[in-house]
């Protein structure tokens, strides 16, 4: 589990992890069932429970429609330990590349995103370039 709270705050914070891996997939303005699962996998694979996926989701979309900025989801992320941070990101290159392509408001995001959860150029470059690879 990456969570070491109590489960309402556990789900908030798995919440706020979807919301941003939902306006990740937003971004292009084309919002896949591929990218969709790429989410629900990763909200899986830190710890959410099956039957809370569902509704962690319709949750996150909502918190999504309403955020003015980025800064709303990254809060709790950035103090997550590296290991999960690391799989975040990895998800989010999934989503952009699930399409197999980058516009510039994903690689943008990207951008911005390797500052706010302190993630260095290279580690980010890596895992970029490492994904792109994997979805050709």
């Amino acid at each position: 589990m990456i969570f070491s709270k109590k489960s309402n705050d556990k789900n908030t914070d798995l919440i706020k992890v979807a919301a941003l891996l939902i306006h990740a997939a937003k971004i292009d303005e084309n919002y896949s069932n591929q990218e969709e699962k790429i989410i629900k996998k990763t909200l899986l694979e830190l710890g959410t429970k099956r039957e809370n996926l569902e509704n962690i989701m319709i949750n996150a979309k909502k918190i999504e429609d309403n955020a003015n900025q980025i800064l709303d989801f990254t809060r709790e992320i950035k103090n997550m330990n590296q290991e999960n941070k690391i799989k975040i990101v990895e998800s989010l290159w999934q989503i952009i590349y699930s399409n197999q392509e980058a516009d510039m408001y994903e690689t943008g995001l990207m951008r911005k995103l390797a500052g706010l959860l302190y993630i260095d150029n290279k580690t980010m470059g890596d895992i970029k370039e490492r994904i792109k690879k994997e979805n050709k």
